[in-house]
């Protein structure tokens, strides 16, 4: 008898305290935020680039030019001698690719 007793008032907690606690405790200011919904502004539209093909070009003749150069600075550097631009032209290099791949892609 005295271990249904226990049952139900343990039961009894379970099932009323999450409801009775839920009533009770109420953040402060939902209310208030409630009064006012969210308003977003709509995305702005995709921007077009203007592509300039001559400028493209230009691009990727200076980027050929130095590519082929590569090379036989590498060449001079397996012979132990490092030319001293030849940091310099890896740089540009991957400067001209990084603008070149941002200009014609979306």
């Amino acid at each position: 008898m005295r271990l249904h007793l226990l049952f139900f008032c343990l039961v009894v907690t379970l099932v009323v305290s999450p409801t009775f606690s839920a009533q009770q405790f109420e953040p402060p200011g939902k209310r208030e935020i409630a009064k006012y919904p969210l308003q977003l502004d709509p995305p702005p539209p995709p921007t077009k680039k203007g592509v300039d093909p001559v400028k493209l070009h230009a691009e990727a003749t200076e980027l050929a030019d130095l590519a082929h150069s590569v090379p036989a600075d590498v060449d001079q550097v397996s012979q132990g001698k490092l030319p001293k631009d030849f940091a310099d032209k890896l740089k540009r290099i991957e400067k001209l690719s990084k603008q070149l791949r941002n200009d014609v892609t979306p």
